[in-house]
């Protein structure tokens, strides 16, 4: 990838992982080294057998079914020194501080906190630039409700000492979740609205964004996205170019609209440039893919190791 890895992470006791999803799996793997002990929770008992079964030693998986708190749960709370928190927020707010906000409110060796959130907070902007010091404009119950979260997890921060912050994230690609593995499987939409951009961010930069938070302990607010709003069909094309195929053909949003869901909807119908020079200025992340074509064609060579890419 032409570019070292930044490791920003100091030596600490045990971090606590709420949600072991695909962000947070890919800060374990890539900076997990820096913990003595690593606790994380899935969705179910079973889940949990089968992690706690291959990473014996590594890392110990608990259940939590997003509701109910367990004793096992609270235990590692107060053994925590840092949490990741990667759930989303529920109809009912959000999940972990409503099962365990007592218990992360007492406890006193946590002192750091990274709540992953979205840049949908911000709303439409009709394609202007947005920053962090641009008044979130959330558009929709869900995203409101998100950033209902953020500020209850900024609230518990401020009573209980731990520095909070709060990653608001572009659209996530990564290994396994790229334009390159739409092609292959036969599902990339080349869907085209005139004026529509956005940002993405490659899952290592999420890593790196959240080592650097908590080596850090950072408190406040980050753009965490690549250096290059851009319309959603550019990827898709990039991604067709590396594989010698040829692009799915466009689609006008028009006609694809009606067949969407509602989630994916209300993302086509916002529109909006994300700066992350604090993140780069404050937390000192230097980007490893700082455009999709960075990150596409190192996913093409790990998958491709004997290829050569289109430029």
């Amino acid at each position: 990838m032409g570019r070292r890895l930044q490791r920003m992470t100091f030596r600490m006791s045990t971090l606590l992982c709420f949600g072991l999803g695909y962000s947070a799996e890919h800060f374990v793997g890539m900076f997990g080294d820096g913990f003595e002990r690593i606790v994380g929770t899935v969705r179910g008992a079973e889940r949990a057998a089968v992690l706690n079964a291959h990473l014996a030693g590594r890392l110990k998986a608990l259940a939590f079914d997003g509701t109910s708190a367990t004793p096992d749960v609270n235990s590692a709370i107060g053994e925590a020194d840092v949490a990741l928190v990667s759930i989303p927020q529920s109809e009912h707010g959000d999940p972990v501080l409503g099962a365990f906000g007592d218990a992360l409110a007492k406890a006193r060796r946590l002192r750091a906190i990274v709540y992953l959130s979205t840049v949908g907070v911000y709303g439409d902007s009709g394609g202007a630039w947005v920053d962090e010091e641009t008044p979130p404009r959330p558009d929709s119950p869900r995203v409101q409700k998100r950033l209902a979260a953020e500020r209850a997890w900024q609230r518990l921060g401020a009573a209980s000492g731990a520095a909070v912050t709060v990653l608001r994230l572009a659209g996530i690609y990564g290994p396994g979740r790229n334009a390159l593995v739409q092609i292959e499987r036969g599902n990339a939409r080349r869907i085209v609205k005139p004026g529509q951009v956005f940002n993405r961010v490659h899952v290592d930069d999420i890593a790196q964004a959240i080592d650097a938070a908590f080596a850090r302990k950072a408190s406040g607010i980050f753009n965490i996205a690549d250096d290059e709003p851009s319309p959603p069909g550019d990827a898709i094309v990039f991604a067709a170019r590396l594989l010698r195929r040829d692009p799915p053909p466009e689609i006008a949003f028009t006609d694809a609209a009606p067949s969407m869901s509602p989630l994916a909807l209300s993302f086509w119908q916002e529109c909006r440039r994300v700066r992350n020079d604090k993140l780069k200025r404050a937390l000192g992340v230097s980007l490893l893919y700082p455009t999709y074509r960075e990150g596409l064609r190192a996913l093409f060579a790990a998958r491709q190791p004997s290829a050569s890419s289109v430029p």
